[in-house]
């Protein structure tokens, strides 16, 4: 069965540790572009939300990639093969939910690969707004729509 971050952003505090831990555990740094997971505020009503990679069964990524370099493995995680990447940026601006990005240290595109199995944001996360479960058909439409309402409500989704 394939598993899945679910994010519950009624708990997340806003304390960014799942931000640091992603970075740490992929670079051995703690650095903000590094970071697959990224935590958005909106200070003017209190709310604080991390969001990642939601692993989408048809994934608008990998389907404009031109060298194929995003594909789904085995558990159902989505990955960049960096050496087929050609750094192009396409994927980027195909994610409805503005989950991959470029790590201009490394020079590469970065997205949330679930630690292998193992999450290391699931794990810091002191006040559960994250949480590694198996991932119901019914629960991967509810993450989708709600990554999407908060983009709209940020006025980060464009028409």
């Amino acid at each position: 069965m394939t598993k899945l971050i679910r994010i519950i952003p009624d708990n997340c505090t806003g304390c960014y540790l799942c931000e640091q831990a992603c970075s740490f555990h992929h670079t051995d740094e703690c650095r903000p572009s590094a970071t697959r997971v990224t935590v958005v505020a909106w200070g003017h009503v209190g709310l604080s939300t991390p969001l990642l990679c939601l692993q989408c069964d048809d994934a608008p990524c990998a389907r404009v990639c031109p060298e194929g370099a995003i594909k789904k493995i085995a558990n159902g995680v989505m990955v960049i093969d960096n050496v087929k990447c050609i750094k192009c940026k396409i994927c980027m601006i195909a994610c409805p939910f503005g989950n991959i990005k470029y790590d201009d240290v490394t020079s590469t595109m970065i997205k949330c690969d679930q630690c292998g199995g193992d999450p290391e944001c699931v794990k810091i996360c002191p006040s559960g707004a994250l949480i590694y479960e198996d991932a119901g058909s019914a629960n991967m439409i509810i993450q989708q729509k709600y990554a999407t309402q908060l983009r709209t409500d940020s006025g980060e989704a464009s028409e």
